[in-house]
């Protein structure tokens, strides 16, 4: 069988690359010009992929044509598919077929933490001997690749977005998913180009769970409003978090320097583990983590052992680049929460340090008015900060576009030193110098953001 990956450059395409491959597809593919980590990505697959998306990239007539949800009418791929009669589908449907039905699928899902998540998860069934497959949004640190596709029978651990699946097909992708165990780690309003209130969310995620099989889980966070799925259940269901009535409850103690999480199922004392992920929300993924591994059968020792060594996921909480006495931190986070929660863990990280926030507007709500209160209080834990340029800002009429001048005006009332920029060397130059010995620079974009990664390592290598 041959398919060709139009848009393989996305973080999940290109996993999803890997999947038929090691299922023994032929597979090529296409994107416009791509950025590290997904450039990486992507050559590592070592396929022939065009770097344009042209209608003849389809001439070698491939048995299926897999549309990323990142196209639309008017792509000359997607409309060379349509105009041939080609057969396509959407990736979560082919995952659905292909990878999930013969496989258990559990769907990590939420607002926030579906990557690490799902890397860790992966990574301690692994060290419990249970020999999953995966599919994770992000680059892990701890595998070859952020896919594998496991035999059939084991657990496939999949990354569950709540994002729509294609231009053709506008359900959440994990409605593609198969689960017979959902764990959700959070539910907020988000993807505001898509949901119109947070009543809308919650009901993609209240159908997700009909899906699930009688004698399967859901396994849903007690610290926030994923507790309120356990009445739209129709399965066994857990809860995990620091919550008192959490099924499975996490104590957080610290000695000596080393901080532990004592593991309470049903109250009873279950396992000691030692997260290797900073932060309060990076516990709660934890517990979540050990809740899905205990409930396919594996034992407290193997799953301390799986939680000691996971070594994370990139873009989070990553040191890129330390010079004279600077860190160099880059993170994915971008909605309020997520900002909020990634600059705690950056405080108990370093905890004597100056911190200098970097952020770019990018996703669809973030770049918005939507979350303008919200982010007032998500930075207000910083020292200083940087607002980037809005990303397609010219796409959004003026009135509902993001207002930073106020944002930075705001913050500035609340002690932060905030200033803005369209220009992001002259906004990488100013934070350059701006650093000094002992400081953190927290750089936050789910993309590119104009290339300032590269910026300071060429300032850095500069003799």
């Amino acid at each position: 069988m041959r398919i060709h990956f139009s848009g393989i450059g996305g973080t999940a395409m290109v996993a999803g690359a890997r999947l038929a491959m090691e299922a023994g597809w032929e597979v090529r593919g296409s994107d416009n010009p791509l950025y590290p980590p997904t450039s990486d990505m992507v050559a590592s697959l070592g396929v022939q992929v065009y770097e344009v998306y042209a209608a003849s990239n389809l001439d070698w007539n491939p048995d299926v044509v897999l549309l990323g949800n990142a196209l639309s009418r008017g792509n000359a791929e997607v409309e060379a598919a349509l105009s041939r009669r080609m057969r396509f589908a959407s990736l979560p449907e082919w995952l659905k077929e292909h990878v999930l039905r013969p496989r258990r699928s559990v769907a990590i899902c939420g607002t926030h933490g579906k990557t690490t998540t799902t890397a860790l998860t992966a990574h301690v069934l692994q060290a419990c001997g249970l020999d999953p497959g995966y599919l994770i949004g992000g680059q892990p640190l701890g595998f070859e690749h952020s896919a594998r596709l496991g035999p059939e029978g084991a657990p496939f651990v999949i990354e569950g977005d709540e994002y729509d699946t294609a231009f053709f097909d506008k359900r959440a992708k994990f409605l593609h998913y198969l689960p017979e165990i959902a764990v959700v780690t959070s539910i907020e309003f988000d993807h505001g180009d898509i949901y119109k209130d947070l009543a809308e969310i919650e009901l993609a995620f209240q159908r997700m769970l009909r899906q699930i099989p009688r004698e399967g889980w859901l396994v849903c966070c007690a610290d926030n409003l994923a507790q309120s799925l356990r009445g739209h259940a129709f399965s066994h269901v857990a809860t995990y978090g620091f919550a008192e009535h959490a099924d499975w409850r996490g104590v957080v103690e610290v000695e000596d320097g080393v901080r532990r999480v004592k593991v309470f199922h049903q109250g009873a004392l279950w396992v000691v583990v030692e997260p290797t992920l900073s932060g309060r929300y990076n516990v709660q993924n934890t517990l979540a983590a050990v809740a899905v591994a205990a409930t396919l059968g594996a034992s407290p020792e193997a799953v301390a052992e799986g939680v000691r060594t996971f070594p994370g996921v990139r873009r989070r909480l990553e040191v890129f680049l330390k010079h004279n006495g600077v860190t160099f931190v880059d993170d994915f986070a971008h909605h309020p929460t997520a900002i909020r929660e990634t600059i705690g863990a950056a405080r108990e990280r370093w905890p004597h340090s100056r911190l200098i926030v970097v952020f770019e507007p990018r996703s669809n709500t973030t770049v918005t008015k939507a979350f303008q209160g919200d982010l007032e209080e998500a930075f207000a834990g910083t020292d200083a900060l940087w607002l980037g340029p809005i990303y397609r800002g010219d796409r959004i009429p003026a009135e509902e576009r993001l207002d930073r001048a106020q944002l930075a005006a705001t913050l500035k009332g609340k002690g932060v030193a905030a200033a803005w920029s369209d220009a992001v060397p002259d906004m990488a130059g100013a934070v350059w110098d701006e650093a000094k010995p002992g400081d953190v620079v927290l750089i936050l974009s789910n993309g590119a953001f104009g290339g300032i990664y590269k910026m300071f390592r060429e300032k850095a290598a500069v003799k």
